[in-house]
């Protein structure tokens, strides 16, 4: 028995296989994506199993994401050493008043999910995209939405609730969080490797979505992403938190609804703000001034925001990064750890020069008094532990 954990996005798919051990989900053995899916796209469908990275171009077509789950099926029946598939576990990034816990799919279930597509545009549409194809493809596979707002159902009303009259929170206005799948993660690892997994731990994903997640206990008590996936830290296009009275002056200067939705979370961050790149790899490559304001710009807002959970806990036990950036951004580490050593936090230079993204690893001196750990995420292990769970 196995779960197939999926996260189907705009124009990748990603996937892997985890065995099912007494009930118990076990390491992925296969994991792989299907890059190319956006229309007139060239899709490359990649996997590694058993040790051998294999890639193989896929016809063009004018429906390539049918066509990658045709040759996703073909490859799950061709390798005869894969365990049966006996359910679909999907990242679904909100999940909004309805659902605070993963779900098996059904249509009215689908239908209260698209009402959602306007709060993540970029991630809700695709996501449903996925599963509707997913239930052609495998149409006897039972299907699970694992939600990313699900982890933070613990935050308290004065954590969630904003500032503004009943008859609009009524209508579902609040603050929800995200990336809540890989918080799950780290939280559930940090539990496994550190006696301080308990107290008070500030955990930061960085990546093209960015943002932080205050935790006692376990449990989500504050997080940096609100009602949509536009609060908080800045990102790779997205703007983060941004005074509303910008929005009402753009208003006033003709801009209609379309064209602030593409500024919001295609034209702003880190590819906005240097007029280079999204990619904070490229911008640290990259010697302009530009380039350098937006590096400066969003680790400035990683340790502001970080001081704002950390008051919200009374203090700092553990912090940990994971993301795209956490996980491989040594320069970045480092200078939020030195901005927040008066928390206690100290970083050794060269264990964070050996954290690159492969391996769970402490990366704190011995005198600190918060420890650092840097965690590779990994949702698809946390959305098949959730579809066992329901199953």
């Amino acid at each position: 028995m196995a779960i197939l954990a999926v996260n189907a996005g705009s124009s990748t798919l990603k996937f892997s296989i985890h065995p099912l051990l007494n009930r118990q989900v076990q390491p992925s053995v296969l994991t792989g994506s299907i890059e190319g899916l956006e229309p007139g796209g060239a899709p490359v469908l990649g996997w590694t199993f058993q040790g051998q990275r294999i890639k193989r171009q896929l016809p063009a077509t004018a429906q390539p994401f049918a066509q990658a789950l045709r040759s996703l099926g073909e490859l799950l029946s061709a390798e005869a050493a894969l365990p049966k598939i006996d359910a679909i576990a999907h990242r679904v990034v909100h999940g909004g008043q309805d659902f605070s816990a993963s779900v098996r799919v059904t249509d009215d279930v689908l239908e209260r999910l698209t009402r959602l597509n306007s709060l993540a545009p970029l991630h809700q549409p695709a996501n449903l995209q996925g599963i509707r194809a997913f239930q052609k493809a495998f149409p006897a596979t039972p299907q699970v939405a694992c939600f990313d707002t699900a982890f933070h159902a613990t935050l308290a009303e004065v954590d969630y609730a904003f500032a503004l009259p009943k008859s609009v929170t009524e209508l579902g206005v609040r603050r929800y969080g995200f990336h809540g799948l890989s918080y799950q993660y780290v939280m559930g690892v940090l539990q496994q490797r550190s006696t301080l997994a308990g107290g008070r731990v500030l955990m930061a994903h960085l990546g093209n979505g960015a943002s932080l997640c205050a935790a006692r206990a376990g449990r989500s008590c504050a997080t940096t992403m609100g009602f949509s996936a536009l609060d908080g830290l800045m990102m790779g296009t997205r703007s983060g938190s941004l005074d509303a009275g910008v929005l009402l002056y753009l208003l006033e200067q003709g801009w209609d609804h379309d064209r602030l939705q593409t500024l919001l979370y295609k034209q702003s961050g880190l590819l906005g703000v240097s007029g280079i790149s999204a990619d904070m790899r490229r911008l640290r490559d990259d010697a302009s001034p530009a380039a350098q304001r937006a590096i400066d710009l969003f680790t400035h807002r990683v340790v502001r925001e970080s001081g704002a959970l950390v008051a919200c806990m009374n203090g700092l036990d553990l912090l940990s990064f994971s993301g795209g950036i956490g996980e491989h951004d040594t320069v970045l580490r480092q200078q939020v750890g030195e901005r927040l050593a008066w928390l206690g936090v100290a970083i050794d230079p060269l264990l964070n020069q050996q954290a690159t993204g492969d391996q769970v690893l402490a990366i704190h001196t011995p005198e600190s008094r918060v420890e650092v750990w840097v965690i590779p995420t990994d949702e698809g292990t946390v959305a098949a532990q959730e579809a066992a769970r329901l199953l």
